[in-house]
C-alpha cells in the first residue's frame, strides 16, 4: 500500500515535537509501575498545554481533563510501560537501558495520546468534556485496575484505545466489534511426589513425570473435552524441578499462561483446570496444588462506539484503508479492565514500513513513525464527532 500523506496543518506544526518526544521515550524506556520520569515528562507536557492534571491516579498514573462539568465525558486511554527486552534494532535511538526496551510500541501510544491533547486544547470551543487516561503496568495487568480502583474512569460515558499492530501497513487501521482480545489468566501448579534414589524410581513418585504428564495432559484433555469452536490455549512457560541427577524429584513448578476468547467459559476454566491436573496427578500416586489467577477479561468492543471510529477511520483515511478484523487475538489487553464500568472500542493502528515489522514484544521490534499521525487524526476525529452527538445530553 502507498502511505497516504495526512494533511491537518495544525497538527504537522507541532508534528516535529511528538517525534522527538516519541525518541526520547524509546530511548529511555521504564518497567511497569516505574514509568516515574516517562509519567512525569507527561504530566508536564500535559500542563504545558492548558489540561489539568492529576498525577500518581494508580501509582505512576496521570489523568488529565479539559472543559469538563455537568455534560458528557469522552475518555482516551494510552499506556506508557515498556518490557524486560534487549533491543536489537541498532536505531540511532534505541534503548540506553540494557534489557530494557519499548517493544510493543507504549512510546508511540503515549505521543499518540499527547498529539490529541495538544490539539485538543487549542479548540476554541470543545463541545463536551475530555479527559485522557495516561496508563501505567498494562505489560503486567495491573494498571487498568490501579487506575479504575482510583476513580479514573468514574464519571465516563464513553472510552476509546488503540494498540499497534505490526500486521497492517502504516497508513491503515483495523477495527472489529465484539470481542478483539482474549480473557487470560496465570496458572500456577506444584506437583508433590516422593523422592527417592534415581537408580529406583519404583521406590519413589517421581513429580517430573507426572509433571510432565500434566503438561501434555491438560493439552491433550482441550481437544477431547472442551467444544473446540471456542478455543482455549494452556501454554507454560516456567518448570523448576529437581535438586540433582540421580535423585528423583518430590516436587516440581509449572507456571503458564491460559487464554480464551469465551467469558462465560473462561469463568469455568479454573475448576475444570483443577478437576483435570487432580485427577493426573492421583492416578500416578501423587498430588497437585493448583492456583489460576484471572489476569483479564475479554476486550469487548461496543458496537455503536466502533462503528462511529470506523465511520471516522474511513474519512480519514479512505475505505481501501481501514480494514475489518476477522478474528479476535489471543493476546490480551487490561483496557479490559477499565470495560467493566464504561462501554469503549479499542483499534488496531498499522505500523509496518516497507519492509515490514518484526513482531510485538521481539527486539527487532521498530515501527514505522509515519503511524503517529494517523493514530492522532483517527481519534481526533472520532472524540471530535463523538462530541458532536452528545453535546446536547446532559448527565441524568
Amino acid at each position: 500500500m502507498k502511505f497516504r500523506k495526512l494533511s491537518n496543518a495544525r497538527l504537522q506544526k507541532f508534528l516535529p515535537e511528538l517525534l522527538e518526544l516519541r525518541r526520547h521515550l524509546h530511548a529511555h524506556p521504564e518497567l511497569s509501575g516505574d514509568e516515574h520520569q516517562t509519567a512525569a515528562l507527561v504530566a508536564g507536557e500535559l500542563r504545558s498545554y492548558g489540561w489539568s492534571v492529576q498525577e500518581a491516579v494508580g501509582r505512576t498514573g496521570i489523568v488529565a481533563e479539559l472543559g469538563s462539568g455537568n455534560g458528557p465525558l469522552v475518555g482516551l486511554r494510552v499506556d506508557m510501560d515498556a518490557l524486560p527486552v534487549e533491543e536489537r534494532t541498532g536505531l540511532d535511538y534505541a534503548s540506553r537501558r540494557q534489557g530494557l526496551m519499548h517493544a510493543c510500541g507504549h512510546d508511540l501510544h503515549t505521543c499518540i495520546g499527547l498529539g490529541v491533547a495538544r490539539f485538543l486544547a487549542e479548540e476554541e470551543n470543545l463541545l463536551t468534556g475530555v479527559r485522557l487516561l495516561f496508563q501505567p503496568a498494562e505489560e503486567i495487568a495491573e494498571g487498568a485496575r490501579w487506575m479504575r480502583a482510583d476513580g479514573a474512569i468514574q464519571g465516563l460515558d464513553a472510552l476509546f484505545g488503540v494498540h499497534v499492530f505490526p500486521d497492517l501497513p502504516v497508513g491503515t487501521v483495523g477495527v472489529r466489534s465484539g470481542c478483539i482480545t482474549a480473557a487470560a489468566g496465570e496458572l500456577e501448579i506444584e506437583v508433590i511426589g516422593e523422592g527417592g534414589h534415581g537408580a529406583r524410581p519404583h521406590q519413589s513418585i517421581d513429580a517430573i513425570w507426572i509433571a510432565a504428564k500434566v503438561i501434555s495432559g491438560l493439552q491433550e484433555s482441550i481437544s477431547r473435552r472442551l467444544d473446540p469452536l471456542h478455543p482455549v490455549v494452556i501454554s507454560f512457560g516456567h518448570i523448576e524441578g529437581g535438586k540433582a541427577f540421580n535423585v528423583i524429584a518430590d516436587r516440581v513448578k509449572l507456571l503458564g499462561t491460559v487464554r480464551c476468547l469465551d467469558e462465560s467459559l473462561h469463568e469455568r476454566l479454573p475448576n475444570w483446570i483443577e478437576q483435570t491436573v487432580q485427577s493426573i496427578a492421583s492416578s500416578f500416586g501423587g498430588k497437585a496444588i493448583v492456583n489460576y489467577r484471572c489476569i483479564t477479561p475479554i476486550v469487548y468492543n461496543n458496537p455503536d462506539l466502533t462503528g462511529l471510529l470506523e465511520g471516522c477511520a474511513v474519512s480519514v483515511l479512505g475505505e481501501a484503508n481501514v480494514f475489518k478484523l476477522n478474528h479476535p487475538s489471543l493476546g490480551a489487553e487490561d483496557f479490559a479492565e477499565l470495560l467493566q464500568d464504561v462501554k469503549g472500542t479499542m483499534f488496531r493502528l498499522g505500523v509496518a514500513g516497507e519492509h515490514g515489522c518484526a513482531p510485538l514484544h521481539n527486539g527487532q521490534f521498530s515501527l514505522d513513525e509515519r503511524s503517529l499521525v494517523v493514530g492522532i487524526e483517527v481519534l481526533l476525529v472520532t472524540l471530535l464527532e463523538w462530541m458532536k452527538i452528545h453535546s446536547k445530553t446532559e448527565k441524568k
